[in-house]
């Protein structure tokens, strides 16, 4: 059950993807232009929406598992739940400054520089702690019969490959994102 780590680390890969669009399109903002906010509103939209719904509860499970067999450990990497929660507060800072700069309401360019970097930095920096300290841990501690437990929760929750098919949604919705932004990038070209 160990591939259910790579998946995540995947996902990782493909949060970064969008991480990377969205510094992009601050760059943009920054100069003193205008980003293209249809690209800035669907990477919004896919953080709402995307960890909690797919990526943090699988997480959640194999993170609650780690905890019951070695909670000294657990609570020595990091507290995985209040993790997710501090970035929800950071996304909602983004949205809101977004949502401030589109109705035209007073905002410094800096402020908004800042909060946006400081969810991109933070987000980054949750995922190194995940995949340099966490999922080790995690690889360390699970024997494969706490695999086989996750496997059955994981399967209880989410079914059959073939009924995930808001996984397959969100994935849409990221390859859209990046064909909006290299659409943006050629009408800025």
């Amino acid at each position: 059950m160990v591939e259910v780590i790579d998946i995540l680390r995947q996902e990782h890969r493909n949060i970064e993807k969008l991480l990377r669009v969205m510094e992009q399109e601050l760059a943009v903002f920054d100069r003193g232009e205008r980003p293209d906010y249809e690209v800035f509103g669907a990477i919004l939209e896919f953080f709402k929406m995307y960890p909690d719904t797919c990526h943090h509860p699988k997480e959640d499970i194999i993170y609650e598992k780690f905890k019951a067999c070695d909670p000294g450990r657990a609570a020595s990497v990091a507290d995985l739940q209040a993790e997710h929660r501090e970035g929800a507060v950071r996304l909602r800072r983004v949205a809101q400054a977004i949502d401030n700069v589109l109705n035209d309401q007073e905002l410094l360019r800096e402020s908004v520089d800042r909060i946006v970097r400081d969810f991109i930095d933070n987000e980054r920096k949750h995922i190194a702690l995940e995949d340099e300290v966490i999922f080790p841990a995690i690889l360390d501690t699970l024997q494969p019969a706490d695999w086989a437990d996750i496997a059955l929760t994981l399967a209880d929750r989410y079914g059959p490959p073939s009924e995930a098919d808001f996984e397959e949604q969100f994935s849409t919705l990221r390859r859209n994102i990046l064909e909006l932004e290299e659409a943006a990038l050629a009408r800025r070209s």
